[in-house]
């Protein structure tokens, strides 16, 4: 399997400084004016707690965070009762609290591409190595646990 060569944190900090480029020099409108682009560093702290803690859960059950290493353990306890990709989730939510705060149209161009680039390089990719790893464990999982949310 082809390992993508960016790593998502990597991805999203890209993401992160296209959306502060672009409310600098392309704008389009202020949709979220202070104080309610405020409630954007709420959405941040929300986005990266529920990344770290997910990568936490990795860490603790002694399987690898980054991705395409050989998963020792399917992890479906904490964040992932609720999406099978939670550090991905939380990134997206990150993502869209740094464009509230920035509050620009232009600012929440990238976070679309953002998802479509990590469904399709990493999830879609991930799906596949899961189930070869651990079978009908996987599939039941997959059942029960929708991809985001």
């Amino acid at each position: 399997m082809n390992k993508p060569k960016i790593l998502p944190p990597v991805f999203l900090f890209i993401t992160l400084a296209i959306m502060v480029i672009l409310h600098w020099l392309l704008p389009l409108r202020t949709i979220i004016h202070d104080p309610y682009s405020r409630f954007g560093i709420a959405f941040m702290a929300i986005g990266f707690t529920i990344t770290f803690a997910s990568a936490g859960l990795f860490k603790t059950r002694g399987t690898p965070v980054k991705p395409f290493e050989q998963s020792t353990v399917l992890v479906t306890d904490g964040f992932y009762k609720l999406s099978r990709n939670p550090m991905y989730l939380g990134m997206a939510i990150a993502l869209t609290g740094a464009a509230v705060r920035l509050g620009s149209l232009g600012a929440f161009l990238p976070i679309p591409m953002f998802i479509m680039w990590i469904r399709h390089q990493y999830i879609e990719r991930e799906e596949v190595f899961l189930e070869e790893i651990f079978g009908q464990k996987y599939r039941d999982y997959k059942a029960r646990v929708r991809r985001w949310i």
